[in-house]
């Protein structure tokens, strides 16, 4: 689809959609566009008791006086209350819904708006943001594409004051949306198609954009003693792989510390010997969803030349059951040195993530790590499917995080670290246990990774398992894979580590 801005002219062909404030504050292009059809605007807001509240829509089909297909009324909120996701979300709210009635061509007109020190003009671009994000669906494996929503729009155009700052913001932020979509498509891939062989590989795509590739294989982990890591894949014909992706775009060089991120990729988790019930054990694909974001974040990173260097490190592996699979009662030994007890075969994407974040901090020497995984049901059970949770050796980072979540609307909410659970992991036979007992279950999974956080190096866990994967579709998302993180992380940099 085709997105444009223009600032001095409106399109009289396809649909028109013009704003107003709740409680019936029409902005100055609706009040024109009411004079031209007569007053046809008010009377429409009064039939249909439209009141202008966030995310409604009043639309009146080919008005007289204008030329277009319909006019659209958009509704704001109240103008105290107004976010830049709002307009984000009704972005995505004006494409699903236009284009489902066949409409090809859509002008979206915006003035009157300010939000913090963002000017109109670069609202204008967080619509058709909105609006992009909203054009990802998952159809590769189909034969039949079928004519659902989204496929009949060719044409978004935001009139606006600025048209030049509106292109110039959108064009970082279709940079994002790009890795939005990569970590959409990563973790919706089947598992057949997408294991770690395969997986590694969709990195490559990434050394277009200058980011540094390299992947370790099977031979080269055991070599390097990332026992832990092995341990998981060994039950699968697919050989494990460790993904690192390096972009140095700080302005003082490659001699700056970057900041580091560290993936959980399994690619399809059994459970192991511990084997997972069959009921909704197809969903466990997306087990790999902490390293499609950071596959995803290193894209939206690249392509907009971000100022800053980032290390972007992914353990892959396929946890299966057969003969040569890791037992409940085995001991391996990390990459750290420090041996684990295996007690739970399904406790696994710890296990991947210590060999990883041990690696990265010893070769990288980070200022920060931040981890993503899919790690435990229970933070489901916790925070539900619309926040994530996150663990922190670091106050100022937490709050940093906590803050990009709100911007972008991809919440996180911080949960407790104590050494009364991390008593739960210790261990008669090895250092550690890999699962602390049923209670505070994500809790004691990130007590497990804090014990391969080395030197005080300022750490967070972010378990996505509750928000990787909607079943219900959100204004700028499909059901499906939602890209979680990528925008987070995202906001998270550019607010407080760009140079």
């Amino acid at each position: 689809m085709n997105f444009s801005f223009v600032s001095d002219e409106i399109s009289t062909s396809g649909a028109i959609v013009v704003t107003v404030f709740e409680g019936g504050e029409f902005s100055t292009s609706a009040e024109l566009f009411d004079k031209t059809t007569g007053g046809a605007l008010r009377r429409g807001v009064e039939s249909n008791r439209f009141k202008g509240k966030k995310g409604d829509l009043l639309e009146l089909l080919a008005p007289s006086g204008v030329s277009n297909t319909r006019v659209v009324l958009a509704g704001l909120g109240k103008r105290s209350e107004l976010k830049v996701t709002d307009l984000e979300n009704l972005g995505g709210k004006i494409y699903k819904d236009l284009s489902a009635k066949g409409e090809k061509e859509i002008t979206v007109v915006l003035d009157d708006l300010k939000i913090n020190d963002l000017s109109t003009s670069v609202l204008a671009s967080h619509v058709s943001y909105g609006a992009l994000l909203r054009t990802y669906k998952f159809d590769t494996y189909k034969t039949a594409k079928k004519v659902d929503s989204g496929s009949q729009l060719d044409k978004l155009t935001m009139v606006c004051a600025d048209s030049s700052s509106a292109k110039a913001s959108f064009d970082d932020l279709e940079k994002i949306a790009e890795g939005v979509f990569f970590t959409r498509q990563l973790v919706s891939e089947p598992p057949n198609r997408l294991y770690p062989e395969t997986f590694a590989a969709q990195a490559k795509e990434l050394e277009a954009l200058g980011v540094k590739v390299t992947v370790l294989d099977e031979k080269e982990i055991i070599d390097l003693g990332m026992n832990a890591l092995y341990a998981v894949g060994m039950g699968s014909d697919k050989e494990s792989k460790v993904v690192i992706m390096e972009w140095n775009g700080s302005s003082k060089g490659a001699e700056e510390k970057p900041l580091a991120f560290v993936g959980k990729g399994v690619t399809f988790d059994t459970g192991g010997i511990s084997l997972k019930p069959a009921a909704g054990m197809e969903d466990m694909k997306f087990d790999m969803g902490g390293a499609g974001t950071v596959f995803g974040l290193m894209k939206a990173l690249a392509g907009r030349k971000a100022k800053v260097n980032v290390v972007g490190a992914c353990g892959l592996a396929e946890n299966m059951p057969a003969g040569n699979a890791q037992r409940p009662g085995d001991i391996v030994t990390s990459y750290s040195g420090k041996t684990i007890e295996v007690l739970n075969t399904d406790a696994e994407g710890r296990l991947v993530l210590a060999d990883v974040l041990s690696y990265t901090q010893e070769k990288y020497n980070p200022r920060l790590v931040i981890d993503l995984a899919t790690l435990t049901g229970a933070m489901i059970v916790a925070l539900g499917n619309d926040i994530a949770g996150i663990f922190s050796n670091d106050d100022k980072i937490s709050e940093q995080l906590t803050a990009a979540g709100y911007i972008v609307e991809e919440r996180v909410w911080r949960l407790p670290l104590a050494d009364c659970y991390d008593k739960l992991l210790d261990c008669d036979a090895a250092d550690m246990k890999n699962i602390g007992g049923r209670a505070a279950g994500s809790i004691t999974a990130a007590q497990f990774l804090q014990r391969f956080i080395e030197n005080g190096t300022p750490w967070v866990h972010i378990d996505i398992a509750g928000v990787a994967w909607a079943t219900k579709e959100k204004p700028t998302a499909a059901k499906g894979a939602t890209g979680f993180g990528v925008r987070l992380l995202d906001r998270f940099v550019a607010d407080n580590y760009e140079a």
